[in-house]
């Protein structure tokens, strides 16, 4: 175990293996059109990356939810009650959790699952420290797969998943309801889940923020393939993809594609995938969404929308949701 986490934060790892991450990216690879999973960006250079993308000025993501959680946390601790259990849905850095575990009521236990292990394991010494009567209980796994949870020593009145950073928008709508199907199994009749939200909005300030001046993104989207040529052995070469992220209105998401520059040729456990010059590789999606879309995504998966929290100017929000 890594020596920054204190030994009583013992780590639960379920981090997939070569062979997981092997059988996804030939899956992917052999899609039409091409596609890789977004959740292998997170190993300890991409969580590096993805929060110095979080600092850019274009990306108003995370500034604004944090901003909002900050400011109606006595609203939402009033809603969530004493004695939780949180359960937060990758983790990342910790920054938003330090705002909930500090304004929640006596919160038993906090369990983040989380699928980059040097991410998880910094967020955890970081809070440990700052919150030494919070038992933290860590798991390193992929949460889109079923988790089996630590159980706290002190029962918790319920459990709260906690999934902020507007995570939820990765995923088609299909993967989305299973995701918050899920959700309303691990938390129970009695629990809760605070999710973030990313609403619709000018397309040209959506767009902004994942084509950042800078070229963090470009960077952060990049390094999948440099995870996968390091950890399976592919051989991408990575002067030959260019980063694309665009705004479909239609669909409202922002599709983000790896772009050939030339055709060619990649290798990956014995097997040969070519590439068009100009073809697209779908890497990831981040939706966003009107409210009636959102409470409609959670009623299929037995939730109900039981308080609503968003920014001044309606770009961001925070939905409470409770088992229908």
């Amino acid at each position: 175990m890594d020596m920054r986490a204190r030994p009583n934060a013992e780590l639960v790892d379920l981090l997939p293996g070569p062979e997981r991450i092997s059988a996804d990216a030939v899956a992917g690879l052999s899609a039409t059109p091409k596609r890789l999973p977004s959740k292998y960006f997170y190993d300890a250079r991409g969580s590096e990356l993805f929060e110095r993308i979080t600092h850019q000025p274009e990306y108003y993501l995370t500034a604004t939810e944090s901003a909002l959680l900050a400011r109606r946390m006595p609203d939402i601790s009033a809603a969530i009650g004493d004695r939780a259990h949180v359960v937060e849905y990758g983790s990342g850095s910790g920054r938003k959790t330090e705002t909930l575990l500090a304004g929640l009521d006596d919160p038993v236990a906090y369990t983040p699952i989380e699928i980059s292990r040097a991410a998880l394991l910094d967020s955890v010494a970081r809070l440990e420290g700052r919150f030494p009567k919070i038992e933290m209980l860590p798991v390193c796994a992929d949460f889109t797969r079923a988790v089996s949870l630590p159980s706290p020593e002190r029962t918790p009145r319920r459990r709260l998943a906690f999934f902020p950073g507007s995570t939820l928008g990765n995923f088609v709508e299909d993967e989305a309801v299973a995701l918050l199907r899920a959700m309303h199994d691990t938390v129970g009749a009695g629990g809760l889940a605070l999710v973030g939200i990313d609403l619709d909005k000018d397309p040209a300030t959506i767009e902004a923020a994942y084509n950042d001046a800078a070229g963090v993104t470009a960077a952060f989207t990049l390094n999948l393939l440099a995870r996968l040529n390091r950890e399976i052995g592919s051989d991408f070469d990575l002067g030959q993809f260019r980063h694309r992220a665009r705004y479909s209105r239609e669909r409202r998401r922002i599709e983000t594609f790896l772009v050939s520059q030339r055709e060619q040729r990649v290798r990956l456990d014995g097997r040969e995938f070519a590439f068009a010059a100009g073809e697209e590789m779908q890497v990831e999606y981040s939706h966003k969404y009107t409210d009636a879309q959102f409470a409609a995504m959670a009623a299929r998966a037995g939730m109900a929308v039981r308080a609503a929290w968003n920014d001044e100017s309606d770009w961001y929000g925070l939905r409470l949701l409770r088992p229908a």
